[in-house]
């Protein structure tokens, strides 16, 4: 949203500044206007792509408005009343943009306490997608993969406590404690925690925790931004994971 906004401002300037270049006419001024915001937005997008319907939706909202700006900029010229249709395409993108920013805000940050509360009874709901794959044996095999892991975590009968992870802030100490079925702490475990966003494949930010005492492990937890966030917890020992859980973490 940020490049979205951005962009748009830039070609709002743009137009604006290219009104003192002598000679320039409106339909140029729009041309360059929505140009040079492009051209920045692709070299973004180049380095940290967004996906086709990010670009496509910048590519829109920047052509648009360079093409409002120029349709109200010749009917003002001419003395008429502008047109409905360069109007209407306004209005529209901006109740589009409003509910996008909407969207995006509730995904990252989850509702307003107050629209929670009367929306969903006060109830605490976890909404976070989880994502999706490409074929449907990945997802059968996916689901394999996660009953055999919870097989062997009952037969290893470890007992894992994790505190720190709801205190807070967004720098949380987080102390992780690992004992057998026998209540004796367990050494020389690997563990790590990752970070990621609901429905990301890919961790934003992994923590390694280090054995402070016998069968404890700690490290200070840097919350990169606010929302909602999944933490996910992975302990091994010689070379084999032993033990997974994720939870969800919520930063204000």
């Amino acid at each position: 949203m940020v490049t979205l906004f951005g962009g748009l401002a830039g070609v709002l300037l743009l137009y604006f500044l290219g009104s003192f270049v002598p000679g320039l006419s409106p339909r140029l001024r729009a041309g360059v206007a929505a140009l040079i915001p492009l051209l920045a937005y692709f070299v973004h997008a180049a380095a940290h792509w967004p996906g086709l319907d990010v670009l496509a939706i910048h590519i829109s909202v920047f052509a648009a408005a360079a093409y409002a700006l120029n349709a109200m900029t010749a009917a003002r010229r001419r003395g008429g009343r502008v047109h409905w249709a360069p109007v209407l395409l306004v209005v529209f993108l901006g109740v589009v943009v409003v509910v996008n920013a909407g969207l995006l805000y509730v995904s990252t940050r989850g509702l307003p306490a107050p629209l929670a509360r009367w929306w969903l009874g006060g109830e605490r709901v976890y909404s976070g997608f989880s994502g999706v794959v490409a074929h449907g044996q990945d997802a059968a095999k996916g689901v394999s993969a996660e009953l055999s892991q919870a097989h062997r975590e009952s037969v290893l009968g470890w007992r894992v406590e994790l505190a720190g992870l709801d205190s807070d802030g967004p720098s949380r100490t987080l102390t992780v404690r690992v004992r057998d079925r026998t209540g004796l702490p367990v050494e020389r475990v690997e563990a790590e925690l990752r970070l990621l966003r609901p429905g990301a494949t890919q961790p934003a930010h992994t923590l390694a925790l280090n054995a402070i005492n016998p069968g404890e492990y700690r490290a200070v937890l840097e919350l990169p931004a606010a929302g909602r966030w999944l933490a996910e917890l992975r302990l091994q020992r010689d070379g084999t994971e032993r033990y997974r859980d994720t939870r969800e973490v919520v930063v204000q």
